[in-house]
């Protein structure tokens, strides 16, 4: 089960800044690639790939948040509607669904949600899919 903490960045390495302004230089295209990226922020290579998906600012606007879960559901009739009903409860909403044809009696779905609203941690909606018997593998896939 993954963690997420907001911490203090004075305990936490240098390194991890830099990652965060490499990225920052790549999005906005104030350099072109991932070694000239690094070189003006002073890492290596290896600890911007190394982070670079685990460490973030948080949002200037936290109150527009974003999640991707993934799952797969047992084909029945009514099984993607409990769920919708699991995420309604905690109060998240359903920005789009993507539903595969079922294979073996198994269907993967992927849901984007708006978080902003959240009762509760995205921890705490992933553990109550989890609960139940018709979903399985259910991953987060990112939060925004």
């Amino acid at each position: 089960m993954e963690k997420y903490y907001i911490v203090d960045s004075s305990i936490l390495p240098e390194s991890f800044d830099k990652v965060i302004k490499a990225r920052g230089l790549l999005e906005t295209g104030k350099s072109s690639n991932v070694s000239e990226a690094v070189k003006m922020v002073g890492i290596s290579r290896g600890t911007y790939y190394k982070y670079k998906d685990l460490v973030f600012l948080p949002d200037e606007d936290m109150n527009d948040r974003k999640a991707l879960i993934s799952m797969m559901l047992n084909h029945e009739q009514g099984i993607l509607n409990k769920v919708l009903g699991i995420i309604s409860e905690t109060n998240a909403s359903i920005l789009t669904i993507n539903q595969n044809i079922p294979i073996h009696n198994i269907a993967s779905v992927v849901i984007s949600l708006d978080i902003s609203h959240l009762t509760g941690t995205i921890d705490d909606l992933m553990d109550k899919l989890k609960e139940y018997e018709f979903i399985s593998n259910v991953q987060l896939i990112s939060v925004e």
